[in-house]
Formats: C-alpha cells, sequence, structure tokens
C-alpha cells in the first residue's frame, strides 16, 4: 500500500495511482446518511465511549475509532444513543433499518394526531326548537369528532334590552350537548354576541 508522499511522488512522475478503498468504509461515507442529526459512523468523535453490540450486549469502554472498527468488522454502523451520558453510549445497529423503523414510528405517529379545530354554531334569541335541534345534531358530531365549539347568541336592534332571552337559548342550547361537552368558557357578552365555548368530553 502507497503512503501519501509515495503517491504525491508518482504523481509528480506522471505515474497513474490508483486508490482502491475499502468497501466497509466507502458505505460509510454515503450523502445523506446523516440528514436527521444523527451522531452515526464518521461523526461519532469522542475520545471514550461505551460499546453497545447489535444484540444489546456491552462490548465496553474505548475510542470513537476502536467502535468505529468494531461496527465494521459486523459490517454494521456505528451510532451514538446518548451522547450526553459519560461515556457517550454508542451502539453497533443497521442503521437503514433503523431510519427506516424510526420513520415509521413518526408516520404513525402522525396519523393518529388529531388537530383540535374550533367549529362555530350560529343562534338567535328568537331561534325554534326545530333548527335548535338541527344546530345541536351538527355541533354534537363537531364534539363527537374531538373538536371544540364556540356557539354564538346574536342580538339585533332591540334586543339588546333582552338579553335574558338569549340567555336562555344558549343554557337550553348547552343542556342539549350536555352528554357530550363540557363547557371550557362561560356565555358572556361580545359586543352584540353572547358566546360560549364548549369541548367535548373526554371518552
Amino acid at each position: 500500500m502507497l503512503t501519501g508522499a509515495q503517491c504525491i511522488r508518482f504523481l509528480n512522475q506522471k505515474r497513474r495511482v490508483i486508490l482502491i478503498i475499502d468497501n466497509r468504509y466507502a458505505k460509510n461515507q454515503k450523502p445523506g446518511n446523516n440528514q436527521n442529526k444523527d451522531l452515526v459512523n464518521e461523526n461519532v468523535r469522542f475520545p471514550e465511549v461505551l460499546l453497545i453490540g447489535p444484540n444489546g450486549e456491552q462490548i465496553g469502554k474505548m475510542s470513537s475509532r476502536e467502535a468505529q472498527f468494531k461496527a465494521n468488522e459486523y459490517d454494521m454502523d456505528l451510532l451514538c444513543v446518548a451522547p450526553n451520558a459519560k461515556p457517550p453510549v454508542c451502539k453497533i445497529i443497521n442503521y437503514s433499518k433503523y431510519r427506516f423503523e424510526q420513520q415509521k414510528k413518526a408516520k404513525e405517529a402522525k396519523k393518529n394526531q388529531h388537530t383540535v379545530e374550533v367549529k362555530e354554531v350560529q343562534l338567535t334569541p328568537q331561534i325554534g326548537g326545530h333548527d335548535m335541534d338541527t344546530k345541536a345534531r351538527a355541533a354534537q358530531k363537531f364534539l363527537e369528532a374531538g373538536n371544540k365549539v364556540k356557539v354564538g347568541v346574536r342580538f339585533r336592534g332591540r334586543q339588546m334590552t333582552h338579553i335574558e332571552v338569549g340567555q336562555e337559548v344558549m343554557d337550553k342550547f348547552i343542556a342539549l350537548l350536555s352528554d357530550y361537552a363540557n363547557i371550557e368558557k362561560p356565555s358572556a357578552m361580545e359586543g352584540r354576541w353572547m358566546y360560549a365555548i364548549l369541548a367535548p368530553k373526554k371518552k
């Protein structure tokens, strides 16, 4: 094997130099191998690490360079799983398989994640019983889907002099949803509107 100085001398003499790279080390240099800021392979640089084998067995303390050689012996990767430990803990793993499993878990978590929305239902002080039942059923669906419901009663003109009528409508509407909702924010006036916010009951 040629040293660096010999390579330079041969190049100066315009001779061809063929570099042979051990593919065990070349695999660690693939672009994108560390796009997720994991400390893996050549990015693991500590004076001393605690090395865990591929089957979970504790191999012992050694330099990160020695740990990389160990990982190469298994034809696997070196991942630092606890960089803040003393000494940092590294594990010999199949990094491609590890990333695939991590991405799968993240995808499942995102799939099961529900974003809570606030749906709005508008009422009037003179709303009829049929219309109120229809709006209550719509609100029930929102609540069952895990969303919050903002209930609003709008007062027009002289209706502002009889706010208690709107309060009765609000109370009746909330009572219709008592099996599905908790009152997160009690009814209160905001300008010409009376608002209350309902949150779904935990199943």
